[in-house]
């Protein structure tokens, strides 16, 4: 059930980042943020509820609760520099960067929670993603203008706090229903957004935005919502360095779509890059 969660939670992601990019387009990055999060918030809650875990809030730990916040904390930071990057750069170029949070988290997980069975498969799957997503950079034109490297610099840091995330969800979820955890955490996600938001004085912006717009960011909050939801149930009851890798397959979804929707298309070093990401993931998933 777990791998099934952590394949579902990659279909949406997939999406999510396609979806994002339509909502994007004349809309500001953070109010995108801001206003999608109120949508995962609200799905977040429903699920909580239908899972009849929405009243167990006030049994959550400190220690738990002070993850929980941090994972929220470092998944607000990371949205705001991974949709920064999708508005001002391709998203088969922002994606294959941001999944590079996958080597972090697998290795992080090694040493924190000890998951070194099958150890010598893991750092081969490792090392084939890396190479993989180092291909799909194309980093002689990825640096090509000033622009170029502003998208690159934000897609870095999404990926280092998307890193972040999963391990400090790994530690906050432990002995909490995983709806209930999404949601305590998008609740963090949402103040924080809104606090961007206010802090950069853009919520004038919110008058001007396009009602097409606003339905893809919509859509972008429930595929996002939907991912959340099947991710933390593969990691709190699967293998955080399996269903990480697992969850990064979304980026297949997302060229997929990327040509379709944008006419965005891969070089042929790139997509071999590609092809070695999937390879790499699927070596660390025969360790399930």
């Amino acid at each position: 059930m777990w791998i099934m969660a952590a394949i579902l939670s990659a279909v949406f992601a997939g999406l999510t980042s396609i979806l994002a990019k339509c909502g994007i387009k004349k809309t500001d990055s953070d109010i995108a943020t801001a206003l999608r999060t109120i949508v995962v918030l609200f799905f977040a809650w429903v699920m909580a509820f239908v899972s009849g875990s929405a009243g167990e809030v006030s049994a959550i730990g400190a220690k738990s609760l002070i993850f929980l916040i941090l994972s929220g904390v470092a998944t607000g930071a990371s949205w705001l520099c991974y949709f920064k990057a999708l508005s001002i750069g391709d998203v088969n170029k922002v994606v294959p960067i941001d999944k590079s949070s996958t080597v972090l988290v697998v290795l992080a997980a090694m040493v924190l929670f000890g998951e070194t069975d099958n150890l010598a498969v893991k750092l081969l799957g490792t090392v084939i993603l890396s190479a993989g997503i180092y291909m799909m950079i194309e980093k002689k034109q990825s640096f090509h203008s000033g622009t170029d490297k502003r998208w690159f610099l934000y897609a870095a840091l999404s990926a280092v706090f998307a890193a972040l995330t999963s391990i400090l969800a790994k530690i906050g979820i432990t002995g909490i229903e995983s709806n209930l955890a999404t949601a305590v955490r998008t609740g963090v996600v949402l103040v924080m957004a809104w606090l961007i938001v206010f802090l950069k004085n853009k919520q004038s912006m919110l008058a001007g935005i396009d009602k097409k717009e606003v339905l893809f960011i919509c859509l972008s909050g429930i595929t996002t919502g939907a991912s959340w939801l099947c991710f933390y149930y593969a990691i709190q009851n699967g293998i955080v360095s399996i269903v990480v890798p697992i969850d990064k397959l979304s980026i297949v979804v997302a060229v997929i779509f990327s040509g379709i929707v944008f006419k965005e298309r891969l070089s042929v070093k790139a997509l071999a890059g590609l092809c070695l990401m999937v390879l790499g993931t699927l070596v660390m998933a025969v360790c399930a």
